[in-house]
C-alpha cells in the first residue's frame, strides 16, 4: 500500500521527477520525461507495480528528513538503538541520460540495510528481462527502455526483484546509481555519485540564491520556487501542473486526473510568480514556450499541451492498477485538452502583459499573435464553455471565463497605446472590454445573493470570483466586490479553507461538473481568499488565513492540490504547481501591503 500523499518528498532533474516516501521507497518515477510511462508505479497500485526501497531492514520509517539547504537533494535519517543511518536521494541535473542517485551513510552504530529494486515498465505492467553485464551493472530491458544499476554492494535476484542486504557502520558510504537509456543505444557510463552530489548541491544553491524573498515568508517562498523549478521541463521551459497522475481529489472516488502536462493557465500564473521572485530568465523561457505552444490559428489553441508542445493527449485508463487507496480509474492522458475554456485567452494575454511590465524584451511576433487572438475572441467571448474548473457537465456562461475575456481586451487596449505604439487599436478594444464588463455586471450579478455568481443566471457561488479584485475588474472597495468576497468566505469555506464551488454529497452527481462524489478544499483558492481579504482591507485576517494554509504543507514544504479536512490529509496530485504559485503570489501581495504600511 502506498504512503499518505504528504509522506512523500520530491526529487527531480528538470525533465522528470520521483516521489520518495518516509519509508525510503521511491513509489513513482516516469522515465525519461514527466509524461513517460512509469517504471515505479506502486503509488497507484501494489508493491509489485514497481518501487525501489532503501531503508533499514527492520522496515521502520525515517525518524526525520529534510532538503539539504535550498536544494532538491533529500536527506532521510533513521535513528534506532542499533545506530543512525542517512539516505541521500537526488537526481543530478540532466546532461545526458536521467540518473537517480541514492547514497547510504553510516552515522552511528551498526545498522542492517536492505535495498529492493522492483522495476516494472509501462505503469507497472511490464516485467523487464534483468541480467548482469560484463562490467557488473544490473541491466533491466523491456522494449524501448533500458535501466542500469551500479552499486558498491553485492546484489541478487529474488522474486523478480534485485535485492541487496548490507550493513553500514559509522563512516561507511554505500552508493547506488540507477540510469535510464534507450534500449537500442550503448549503455551510458555511470555518474560518479559523490561528484554528482557536490555538483547538484552547488547548482541548486546557485539557482535558489537568486530568489528575491519576502522577509516574512522567506522560507516558504524559497521552497515553493524550488518546487516550481523542479516542475519545469528544462528543454522547453514549460511547467507541468504536477509530476503525478490520478492521485484522487476524493479518496476512493473517480476524480482522478493526469496532471503531467502543461496548462496555459498554469504557465501564465507561474510566469507571474517567477517574475515576482526575480527569475526573469525562467519567465522569459516560459513566455517563449507559451508563444510556441499557441502558434497558429487562435481557434485551434488548446488549454494544455504536452511538455514539448504535443497536442494529442488522448485519455485512457490503466485497468491493471488498483488506484491510490482504491481510487479508480487510473487515467493516462487528459480529455480536457479538447475542452473550450475561454479564460485561457485572458490568462495568456495577461501573462504577456506582465512579461512586458517585468522588463522582458518585446517580441513582434507576440504582438501579431495577440492581435489575431483578439480578433478570434471577439467572435466567441459570449459563448458558453467548460470554465477553468474543466467541468465534464454541460457548458455554461461561467462568470470567471467572461471576466478573463474582459481582461484580454483591457490589457490589449492598455498595451496598444502604451507599449506597442498602435493607438489606433485602443478605442475598439476598450469598447469591447466595456461591453463585456457591462454584460458581466448585468448577468453575472445576483441581487438576491448579493454577489457575483458562478454563471450567468445562477445562484451558485464560485471561488474563482475571489480573483475579481486582483484582476482589477472593479475597484477592491466596490460594494459588489466586498460582498462577493464575504459571500464566498461565508458559504464556500470549511474550517476556514475554501472549496472551489458547492459540491454534491458523496454518491450523488453534481450538476455543475457532472461527476459523483465530493472533493477537498482547494489550496490555491484558500490563497486567493487571503489575497482578496487583504485587498478589501482585512489584512490581519488575510495573514491569519495565509499562515493557516502554510500549516497544511508537509514537513518538506510541499502542497498537493487539495486538503481533505474530514480526514486531515492532503489529496489530489502532488506536489501541485497551482498551489505553490498561489503561495508565492499571495506572499508577495501581503509583503507589499506590509511595506506600504511601513512607508
Amino acid at each position: 500500500m502506498a504512503s499518505r500523499i504528504e509522506d512523500y518528498g520530491l526529487i527531480g532533474d528538470l525533465q522528470t521527477a520521483a516521489l520518495v516516501g518516509r519509508n525510503g521507497s521511491i513509489d513513482w518515477l516516469c522515465l525519461p520525461r514527466f509524461d513517460s510511462g512509469a517504471c515505479f508505479a506502486a503509488l497507484l497500485g501494489e508493491r509489485d507495480n514497481g518501487h525501489w526501497t532503501i531503508a533499514p531492514a527492520d522496515g521502520e520509517s525515517a525518524s526525520s528528513r529534510r532538503y539539504i539547504g535550498d536544494t532538491l537533494v533529500l536527506e532521510s535519517t533513521w535513528e534506532s538503538t542499533a545506530g543512525t543511518v542517512r539516505v541521500i536521494d537526488f537526481m543530478p541535473h540532466r546532461h545526458r541520460a536521467p540518473d537517480v542517485v541514492r547514497i547510504v551513510e553510516g552515522v552511528r552504530g551498526r545498522v542492517p540495510m536492505r535495498s529492493v529494486l522492483r522495476l516494472r515498465f509501462d505503469y507497472g505492467r511490464r516485467i523487464p528481462w534483468v541480467r548482469r553485464s560484463e562490467d557488473h551493472q544490473i541491466v533491466g530491458l523491456a522494449g524501448p527502455d533500458a535501466v542500469y544499476l551500479s552499486t558498491d554492494v553485492e546484489t541478487r535476484g529474488e522474486d523478480f526483484s534485485t535485492v541487496a542486504d548490507f550493513t553500514v557502520t559509522e563512516g561507511d558510504r554505500v552508493r547506488f546509481v540507477l540510469t535510464w537509456n534507450p534500449s537500442q543505444e550503448d549503455p551510458p557510463k555511470p555518474v560518479d555519485a559523490d561528484q554528482a552530489l557536490s555538483e547538484t548541491l552547488d547548482e541548486w544553491e546557485a539557482w535558489s540564491g537568486q530568489c528575491r524573498r519576502p522577509p516574512r515568508y522567506a522560507d516558504a517562498v524559497g521552497r515553493s520556487v524550488v518546487t516550481l523549478k523542479a516542475l519545469t521541463y528544462g528543454p522547453t521551459g514549460c511547467v507541468v501542473a504536477a509530476p503525478t497522475t490520478s492521485l484522487p481529489e476524493d479518496l476512493g472516488g473517480v476524480r482522478n486526473w493526469d496532471y503531467r502536462y502543461c496548462w496555459l493557465r498554469d504557465a501564465s500564473l507561474a510566469l507571474e510568480a517567477m517574475l515576482a521572485a526575480g527569475y526573469t530568465e525562467e519567465a522569459t523561457e516560459w513566455r517563449a514556450w507559451l508563444l510556441r505552444a499557441i502558434a497558429g490559428s487562435p481557434r485551434d489553441m488548446q488549454i494544455m499541451y504536452g511538455v514539448a508542445g504535443e497536442t494529442r493527449l488522448l485519455e485512457s485508463t490503466c485497468d491493471w492498477l488498483s488506484g491510490y487507496e482504491g481510487s479508480t480509474p487510473v487515467r493516462i492522458g487528459n480529455a480536457a485538452a479538447t475542452q473550450t475554456q475561454l479564460d485561457v485567452y485572458g490568462e495568456v494575454i495577461d501573462a504577456l502583459d506582465l512579461a512586458r511590465a517585468g522588463g522582458i524584451h518585446r517580441d513582434i511576433n507576440s504582438m501579431e499573435l495577440q492581435i489575431a487572438m483578439a480578433d478570434h475572441l471577439e467572435s466567441v467571448w459570449d459563448e458558453p464553455d467548460e470554465s477553468l474548473w474543466e467541468v465534464r457537465g454541460p457548458r455554461q456562461q461561467f462568470t470567471h471565463s467572461k471576466v478573463m475575456c474582459w481582461v484580454a481586451f483591457d490589457r490589449l487596449a492598455r498595451a496598444s497605446a502604451n507599449r506597442w505604439g498602435r493607438p489606433d487599436l485602443e478605442p475598439h478594444w476598450r469598447e469591447m472590454a466595456d461591453q463585456i464588463r457591462e454584460r458581466i455586471c448585468r448577468d453575472g450579478w445576483n441581487d438576491d445573493r448579493g454577489a457575483f455568481t458562478q454563471a450567468f443566471g445562477s445562484d451558485r457561488l464560485d471561488a474563482s470570483l475571489l480573483l475579481l479584485p486582483r484582476l482589477g475588474f472593479l475597484p477592491a472597495d466596490d460594494p459588489r466586490i466586498v460582498s462577493t468576497v464575504e459571500a464566498v468566505q461565508r458559504e464556500l469555506t470549511h474550517d476556514g479553507l475554501v472549496m472551489r464551488y458547492q459540491v454534491a454529497d458523496a454518491g450523488s452527481t453534481h450538476d455543475v461538473d457532472g461527476l459523483p462524489g465530493g472533493e477537498g478544499s482547494f489550496v490555491a483558492c484558500s490563497f486567493w481568499l487571503a489575497d482578496a481579504l487583504h485587498r478589501i482591507g482585512r489584512t490581519d485576517e488575510a495573514r491569519e488565513l495565509f499562515e493557516r494554509v502554510l500549516d497544511l504543507r508537509n514537513d518538506l514544504g510541499l502542497l498537493a492540490e487539495e486538503y481533505d479536512g474530514r480526514l486531515g490529509r492532503q489529496v489530489g496530485n502532488f506536489p501541485q504547481a497551482f498551489s505553490h504559485i498561489g503561495l508565492v503570489t499571495t506572499a508577495y501581495t501581503l509583503t507589499a501591503q506590509a511595506s506600504a504600511t511601513a512607508d
